[in-house]
């Protein structure tokens, strides 16, 4: 199997790629064992890269050390154009290195059992996602009448808002609230 990462060609032996797509959801049953779930949306697909590099070929395990440390404009990780059958059949075009690199000494075949994870970049889910135009807040209300005579002094009778006026003790709070105000 090839992989090629902006041209340039990932080598070793016995090569694995694993795919995979997470499908987020929620839980919506509360404590009942009811089933309903909530969708949350696609993450990015990942690549799962194995295969075994010859302590005889070490420059291919540096080589592949150099791409995974690459790093584009403002230190964010280089974004590689991915060529690999199974990238192509799961959508794939551009990737990043993720979850890390690791390279253990395998007991028998003289060489690295070497596994990475490449992340899907500009994914089609995040492309539309992007595209989509926000939704606007809107203001909620709830029904009925609103509160009028509050301390903070959003009744009726004092002009900022309508219903009923505050009574003779609420319009003293209010004259005592208001001059507690201004002195601090």
């Amino acid at each position: 199997m090839t992989l090629l990462l902006d041209g340039e060609k990932i080598r070793g032996r016995g090569m694995k790629v694993t795919s995979d797509l997470r499908i987020e959801s929620g839980d919506m049953s509360g404590q009942t064992s009811n089933t309903d779930t909530a969708h949350k949306g696609f993450k990015p697909k990942t690549l799962t890269v194995t295969l075994l590099i010859r302590f005889v070929d070490a420059a291919d395990l540096r080589t592949l050390m150099r791409l995974a440390e690459a790093t584009a404009g403002g230190g964010q990780l280089k974004t590689y154009r991915i060529v690999n059958d199974t990238a192509a059949a799961f959508g794939m075009r551009q990737v990043q290195f993720s979850d890390g690199v690791s390279a253990r000494e395998d007991d028998t075949l003289r060489g690295w059992r070497v596994q990475f994870t490449l992340t899907e970049k500009l994914s089609n889910p995040e492309r539309v996602e992007k595209r989509r135009a926000s939704n606007g807040v809107s203001s909620q209300s709830a029904p009925g009448q609103p509160v009028t005579g509050t301390s903070a002094g959003s009744g009726g009778a004092d002009g900022s808002g309508t219903g009923q006026g505050l009574t003779g003790f609420e319009t003293t709070l209010k004259k005592l609230d208001d001059w507690l105000g201004s002195k601090s």
